[in-house]
């Protein structure tokens, strides 16, 4: 709910297309093209998402590459909407350059979220979806909202000292997760969803301006995987196969990445979705715009 404060801004500050049609194509017979024509990305998704189905299933694998397209969302629901046909998904985009690289202190690389999802015979699939940046943005963004400090190691000030001030922190950069390993992963994903699709890097783009210049648009990949076409007759029982390893989790107390979210999605269908006060009145104001 709190993004869609930054999408109506964006959308006033002419940063995405409301009208824009996405355009699919079939590149080869693995590989499913969509413009997004500077609308939302998840409008392009779903539009392609039967041609990716489609691919996958009469290739065993197959690629979405989805250009010029807002995004403003978590990765989860696409990969995890995947994987609730059969299939394995992986998913990653870029996004503006609010990050240093390890060992760097200027922002030069994106949050870039990277989500998986795989699907479980008897149970909601096994998805997870993280950015690659210690935090998303939008947790430094909610802790300025609450007037909260931020915790140590997240970000570095605009002279690049580590702070734990949200502002100092928006207007400085993101650290990624894991030093040198989650930056590794950083550039993998800037490449992937990038140059290899044709479309930019992070710090080629930039939030919508009230000048009108910002450029919000940028790429994403998904990967979609048919285990039944690696697998044949034997794909039920290497599926059972992997629960063992998420017994193996379970076992020790530990918790399935997507356990949470899916314990809160049931609690949502049966109680309602509560948000703060402050949130509604911000939302119902733009009722008015």
């Amino acid at each position: 709910m709190y993004r869609l404060l930054g999408c109506i801004e964006t959308l006033q500050k002419g940063g995405v297309s409301p009208d824009a049609a996405p355009e699919i194509s079939r590149a080869a017979s693995g590989i499913v093209r969509a413009d997004a024509r500077q609308g939302c990305s998840l409008l392009a998704f779903e539009r392609a998402r039967p041609a990716l189905i489609d691919a996958a299933s009469t290739n065993g694998v197959a690629l979405l590459a989805l250009n010029n397209a807002f995004h403003f969302s978590a990765l989860w629901p696409e990969v995890e909407s995947l994987a609730e046909t059969g299939l394995v998904a992986l998913a990653m985009t870029p996004s503006h350059a609010f990050v240093a690289p390890a060992g760097g202190h200027a922002p030069l690389l994106g949050t870039n979220p990277i989500a998986f999802s795989w699907p479980r015979p008897d149970d909601a699939p096994f998805t997870f979806d993280f950015a690659t940046s210690v935090v998303a943005r939008g947790e430094i963004e909610l802790h300025r909202r609450a007037g909260k400090a931020i915790p140590e190691g997240w970000a570095v000030d605009p002279d690049g000292h580590s702070t734990r001030d949200p502002e100092r922190a928006l207007e400085g950069a993101m650290l990624t997760f894991g030093g040198y390993k989650g930056s590794a992963l950083s550039i993998m994903i800037e490449l992937l969803a990038g140059p290899l699709i044709g479309d930019v890097l992070g710090h080629e783009t930039q939030p919508a301006g009230t000048d009108g210049k910002g450029r919000p648009w940028h790429g994403e990949l998904i990967l979609a995987i048919d285990p039944r076409s690696l697998l044949g007759d034997a794909m039920e029982r290497h599926l059972q196969h992997a629960e063992a390893l998420f017994d193996g989790v379970l076992g020790q107390g530990a918790r399935l990445p997507s356990q949470r979210r899916h314990a809160a999605r049931r609690r949502s269908r049966e109680r309602g979705v509560t948000i703060p006060e402050t949130l509604y009145h911000e939302l119902d104001a733009l009722r008015q715009v």
